[in-house]
């Protein structure tokens, strides 16, 4: 998870048969706000769990989902989504995380947690580039 900067928030590693929507309540504890993830994230229960947390969960809909009204603000950061992916790039081309040839477990996570670390240290991250006059220009839809 990451915040409008792209600054780390939170990371969980899971087995490949782990749903992605499993660990995401433990990694929202402490956050308050808007969270976007695509559509893998739609679940009613995990919008309802997170929503009486004080996070509100916000993805796109599926086709044969009902066609709802979402906030403008909503809309564009489901845009900026992508930005997420090229983290992900930056993590597996330049600090070669996803190499599996480790001898064993513990070379595996020293791997991961010095390409997180190299990470953080980046001066120039991939971000929404948003300041607060131009979040005060976007449109407010009247209900």
């Amino acid at each position: 998870m990451t915040n409008d900067e792209n600054q780390l928030l939170a990371i969980q590693l899971t087995a490949s048969n782990v749903d992605d929507r499993t660990p995401v309540p433990q990694m929202v504890k402490e956050l308050f706000g808007k969270l976007s993830g695509d559509k893998g994230y739609i679940s009613q229960k995990l919008f309802d769990l997170l929503f009486a947390d004080g996070v509100q969960l916000v993805t796109q809909i599926r086709k044969n989902m009902k066609n709802q009204l979402m906030d403008v603000f909503d809309k564009l950061m489901l845009r900026k989504r992508a930005i997420i992916e090229t983290i992900y790039d930056q993590l597996k081309n330049i600090s070669q995380v996803e190499d599996t040839r480790h001898g064993s477990g513990v070379n595996f996570l020293l791997n991961v947690v010095s390409a997180l670390i190299a990470y953080t240290y980046q001066e120039k991250k991939p971000s929404l580039n948003l300041s607060l006059p131009q979040l005060s220009e976007l449109p407010t839809v009247i209900g």
